[in-house]
């Protein structure tokens, strides 16, 4: 039997919301093992002077928990 556990996270860019999305994903694999998968809950940017600077998508990041057995 699995198990898996979701995280929510925010993950930013300078390019693009794609570009978010993987660097999120990216930096969680630093600390946590067994991502299996990644759902995109929304997008949002930041806004200056008309423009957008910073994109960000909120994202639900799972991954199996592993077995002690």
């Amino acid at each position: 039997m699995s198990v898996f556990k979701i995280l929510d996270l925010v993950g930013s860019s300078t390019l693009s919301w794609q570009d978010a999305v993987e660097n999120c994903i990216e930096e969680a694999s630093k600390t946590v093992d067994n991502i299996v998968g990644v759902e995109v809950i929304g997008n949002t940017a930041k806004v200056e002077d008309g423009k957008i600077s910073e994109y960000r998508a909120n994202v639900h990041v799972s991954f199996r928990v592993k077995d002690k057995k």
